[in-house]
């Protein structure tokens, strides 16, 4: 292809805005993108999903790039593996896609702290996404890194990235265009030289976009409305793009799977291509959010909501890759705006599915029977203060006296088991507004044992900034502080650690281990119906998390994860014990459980979903 053979050459390309167009070798040139998230496929499967992207007629990749993805700890950077964001432009290069580059650092996404890295957090002086010199230097060292592995990938640079953007629906947040030119400057000193760009929800712009930089707007989907915001606050001239145009939507726990008719999308795509609007449409293939790197909502008048694992977003591409009703809709839409003699690639074969019938779990680890070294304190520290990014924390303390009465947590982030004496006692939930449980008659010299676990980090809005996590005040009983805690980390980074036996837990957290042999592999989904809360290694790979509320209910596991032969699978549970086999299925399910008792559409519905009140059209999202 043209793109392709450029991109082997070197040689540089001119992309410049015009007043309604943008232009590509003083050419006009329409976008048609769609988003996709290197950490959230597999490495092995980039190319496929790139040439699904072609076969539906895209010419262009959207993609956020997460900073706490590629610098974990302070200083240390990782841009290997899923992580090696320089291939996976290179990759779409070599396919015949432009790609338009988000790394702002402030991603939302979905993602855990909207991408930015925990560590931020330890420093409680510190304040994100502002002037404060602290972050701006922190902030400008992972720039400075990221340019190195993308500025040359620039179409200035005979590469394919046509622009970057640097700052991500600011005007939710703040309206500081001091600390927006501050971006603008990192993102040029460390050698940005294309075009750069904002993107905002329509009643945000007005705070988010900076004088003189292309205004993307987020969300709109009538042209004449894209149109005259725009024009607004871009000196009365174009060109146009909705940087994410939203054909599905993502899960929260506890609700609903998202379903955004595929019809009525394809008709709106219709509308806005005809208009000669660049478009990316957000996602066109989501993935899975794998490991414990999934965010949440909240916002002042909607409570904490962590989202699901799953990443689908009831995109045309599903979780797996493979191509949806909705896919074939909007490749239909897609061919009348392609060039003239523009021929569309055939739809490469889907992905072979297999299940996998009787898993054994044949060996065991208590969370109780293998503490580490606990960190003593006479109040609680957070995750943070404890040098910890996400997992759980158990905090530990006894109590002296007999216990009669209420037990507080204050700020309780996200999500806490209750043990006493070893036995748990009740769950207390973030999302549902949980903090309190009544001890009645509890002997002196009782154990009390909270295991926290973090839900996931805001990762959009007005809380972006309060995200420490664990018990981040005080625990009380009748109003009197406990003292005297000891905390033990479980992190989960890997599994290393854990000794297993045969001897299976049934009152406690766990981890149980099981092997199974295949003569043949492909994408299969585990079924974790059966189980409570927790979360599933394969081979080594952290796929993500479980919850019986739903709507999740399957663990996705791509095909390159299995092995012919042995292949080994630890499952840890929070809640559920005894469990003796797992299953695979060779398709997703998402349904729906009561929690507490009471129906999640009972405190839900699915046409009130906790949308961020960036978009008030997407709260009413199309159906």
């Amino acid at each position: 292809s043209p793109l392709s053979a450029q991109t082997s050459s070197l040689k540089p390309h001119t992309f410049a805005l015009a007043d309604s167009v943008f232009l590509l070798d003083g050419k006009p040139f329409q976008m048609i993108s769609g988003e996709m998230h290197a950490p959230r496929i597999p490495r092995e499967y980039w190319r496929a999903r790139m040439k699904m992207a072609k076969a539906m007629g895209l010419n262009t990749v959207g993609t956020y790039v997460f900073w706490n993805a590629h610098e974990p700890t302070p200083g240390k950077y990782d841009f290997s593996g899923n992580n090696d964001i320089a291939e996976f432009v290179k990759i779409a290069g070599e396919e015949g896609l432009f790609v338009v580059m988000r790394p702002s650092p402030y991603a939302c996404a979905e993602w855990e702290f909207g991408g930015y890295p925990w560590w931020l957090l330890k420093d409680k002086t510190m304040k994100v996404r502002s002037q404060d010199p602290k972050f701006i230097n922190a902030y400008k060292n992972y720039i400075n890194q990221l340019a190195k592995q993308l500025v040359p990938l620039q179409v200035t640079h005979g590469g394919n990235i046509l622009m970057v953007q640097f700052e991500n629906e600011y005007g939710s947040y703040s309206d500081d265009k001091v600390y927006l030119d501050i971006n603008r400057k990192i993102f040029r000193d460390a050698g940005f030289d294309g075009i750069l760009f904002t993107c905002d929800g329509e009643t945000q712009m007005p705070k988010g976009y900076l004088p003189g930089y292309l205004p993307a707007v987020n969300g709109l989907e009538d042209p004449a409305q894209v149109k005259a915001l725009i024009n607004k606050y871009h000196d009365g001239k174009g060109p146009y793009y909705v940087a994410e145009w939203y054909p599905g939507w993502f899960d929260h726990w506890g609700e609903k799977h998202a379903n955004v008719s595929g019809r009525n999308a394809a008709a709106k795509l219709d509308k806005i291509l005809k208009a000669g609007i660049s478009i990316n449409m957000y996602m066109f293939h989501g993935g899975t959010t794998r490991g414990f790197m999934n965010g949440a909502n909240m916002n002042k008048t909607e409570p904490y909501a962590p989202q699901v694992s799953s990443y689908d977003y009831n995109s045309p591409l599903d979780e797996a890759g493979n191509p949806t009703v909705k896919f074939n809709q909007f490749r239909e839409v897609i061919a009348k705006y392609l060039p003239a003699g523009t021929k569309l690639s055939e739809i490469p074969a889907q992905q072979k599915a297999i299940s996998i019938p009787n898993i054994k779990l044949s060996s065991f680890a208590g969370l109780f029977d293998q503490l580490p070294k606990p960190t003593e304190a006479k109040t609680p520290l957070c995750f943070e203060d404890l040098n910890q990014g996400y997992g759980f924390v158990l905090y530990r303390t006894t109590l002296k006296n007999k216990a009669d009465g209420l037990l507080k947590i204050r700020q309780l982030r996200d999500y806490a088991t209750v043990f006493i004496n070893g036995k748990m006692v009740t769950t207390l939930d973030r999302r549902l507004k949980q903090d309190s449980l009544q001890l009645q008659n509890i002997a002196p010299n009782a154990t009390l044992d909270i295991l926290v676990e973090n839900n996931g980090r805001i990762n959009y809005g007005p809380y972006l900034a309060d995200n420490r996590h664990g018990i981040t005040e005080s625990v009380t009983l009748n109003g009197t502080e406990l003292q005297n805690w000891k905390m033990y980390p479980f992190p989960f980074e890997n599994l290393a650690r854990w000794k297993f036996t045969g001897k299976n837990s049934t009152s406690q957290p766990a981890l149980y281990k099981g092997t199974f042999s295949l003569t043949e592999t492909g994408d299969t989904y585990l079924n974790m119906k059966d189980f409570g809360k927790g979360f599933v290694f394969l081979n080594g790979h952290n796929l993500g998390k479980y919850w019986q509320i739903g709507p999740q209910q399957t663990i996705y596991v791509p095909a390159v994860w299995l092995k012919k032969g042995q292949n080994e699978v630890v499952v840890f549970d929070g809640l559920k014990s005894g469990h003796t086999q797992l299953s695979a299925l060779d398709h997703s399910i998402d349904h729906f459980e009561k929690l507490l008792g009471r129906s999640a559409a009972g405190y839900c519905a699915p046409q009130e979903r906790r949308i961020p009140q960036i978009f008030l059209l997407r709260s009413s999202r199309p159906i």
